[in-house]
This record gives C-alpha cells, sequence and structure tokens, in this order.
C-alpha cells in the first residue's frame, strides 16, 4: 500500500511513518510533504496514493485549500490538534482523523477502518464543496497547542503551557520549558510568531519569543529602551523603541 504524509511538523510525520511500518511492513511512505504548495505540485504530477494521511495546519495554510485546487481521489485521514467537537462535523466524511499526539493505538484503528471500506468496497468519503466551506467557517485558524520533540532515539511531547519561552542561537532555535529543559525545534522565530497564541506569547526582539511567566523582571533604562529579565536566564535582553509599545500593550492584556 503506498501511503503519502502531509505534515509540517517534521517529528511527526517521522513518527508517523515509522509507526505505519511497524504496524504494517507491506505500506510504504512515497511521500512526505510539508506545505500545500508542494501537496498541489505532488497531486497534479503523481499518481493517487492508496491513502493520505493530511494535516490539518500547514505552515502555508489549511490543508482543505488543496481540495481546491486539485483533485484528490485517495481517502484521506486526517491529523489535527484540534479537539474532538471541533471535527465531528467531518469525522464521517474521511476514513477518520487523528489526534496529536498520534498514538500507535489510534493509527491501527484508522488502518482498521480504511482496509474494512476497501475489502467491503464501500464508497469511501467525498471531501469538497458545501462540505470544506462549512468547515471554514467553523474551524478558524488553531493555535499551536503543543511541540514534538525528538530527545535522543525519543520523541517527547510538550504542551505550550509549560514552555516559558523560545529563542534563537546562532542557526538555531531553542524552546525553554518550566522543567528547565532546552530543547531543538524545527521552526523558525517567525513562524513560531504565526503559530502561537499572541495573547499568550510575544516577539520582544529577534532573538526571543517570551511568554507573561517567564518574565521575572523589567526595568527601565531610557525612555524608548526597556530590560527584560527571564525565568532561568542569565542574558541581558534588550527591547527597543520601534516594539517597546506593542509590548506594553501585551503586557496590559
Amino acid at each position: 500500500m503506498n501511503v503519502i504524509i502531509i505534515e509540517d511538523e517534521h517529528l511527526t510525520a517521522e513518527r508517523i511513518a515509522m509507526l505505519l511500518k511497524q504496524i504494517d511492513p507491506e505500506i510504504t511512505v512515497i511521500s512526505t510533504i510539508d506545505t500545500v504548495k508542494k501537496a498541489v505540485e505532488w497531486f497534479s504530477s503523481n499518481a493517487q496514493p492508496d491513502l493520505v494521511f493530511m494535516d490539518i495546519q500547514l505552515a502555508d495554510g489549511l490543508s482543505f485549500d488543496i481540495f481546491d485546487i486539485v483533485n484528490i481521489e485517495a481517502p484521506v485521514v486526517f491529523i489535527t490538534a484540534y479537539q474532538e467537537y471541533a471535527i465531528k462535523a467531518f469525522k464521517v466524511h474521511s476514513v477518520d482523523y487523528l489526534l496529536k499526539p498520534v498514538s500507535d493505538e489510534d493509527l491501527r484503528a484508522a488502518l482498521s477502518k480504511y482496509k474494512r471500506y476497501f475489502q467491503q468496497e464501500l464508497a469511501l468519503p467525498v471531501i469538497g464543496g458545501e462540505l470544506l466551506r462549512s468547515i471554514r467557517e467553523m474551524i478558524r485558524k488553531p493555535y499551536k497547542s503543543r511541540f514534538m520533540i525528538r530527545v535522543g532515539e525519543h520523541i517527547k511531547s510538550v504542551d505550550v503551557e509549560n514552555i516559558l519561552y523560545f529563542f534563537s542561537l546562532q542557526k538555531g532555535t531553542f524552546l525553554h520549558s518550566a522543567d528547565q529543559h532546552n530543547y531543538v525545534i524545527d521552526y523558525t522565530m517567525g513562524t513560531l510568531e504565526d503559530m502561537l497564541d499572541p495573547a499568550f506569547f510575544h516577539r520582544i526582539n529577534r532573538q526571543y519569543l517570551v511568554s507573561h511567566g517567564s518574565i521575572t523582571d523589567l526595568i527601565t533604562l531610557s525612555s524608548s529602551k526597556l530590560k527584560v529579565k527571564l525565568l532561568h536566564c542569565d542574558d541581558d535582553i534588550y527591547i527597543s523603541r520601534n516594539r517597546l509599545s506593542a509590548f506594553k500593550e501585551w503586557l496590559d492584556n
């Protein structure tokens, strides 16, 4: 069985591919795609796979946008961070959906459901038209709720509630957790700004994206410059004049 995975979190995509191979060695992941644009290009130039695993929120938009541009005849299993109530409206219109972090048990169940369709020659759900329009109205752009982190040979899930701040160092981006660990992540600071709820996280300068709970002290250096002290951080962190107004507004809210 040929499968493609459309998922912009590389660790999640790797985990799904690994689990699929463990569950059924005859499954071949023929492509892993991380954007709407690349998915459109792939479906425009390749034969349909047997099954598609598709994240709802990709870096460049909702995966539903793919259906507007190309014809996807293959059955789809959605991958999502949404809670169940938000996706009941389209559960029956796809083979299944998987909530992140994807578990072995849920993945096995989704494959089993797909095989029941295939073996019984039942009509596979069609995704398009009014269904997608109603889903778009119901679901606003979701903010990231957790990050999948590679720790050696293991995969760790870190909820955003347990993240104090993000920072860039040299060419890498890091997550600093409440239990005082730094983890490398696969996102730029600019991408993180779009993914995180601005009510809780704010980009204070080019290097730091912080939560309210990470700030321990604010020191006024002048009318146009502020020094910020963060938990577990000895760096001298400054907010310049052009970011100061937005930062104060974020603090007030």
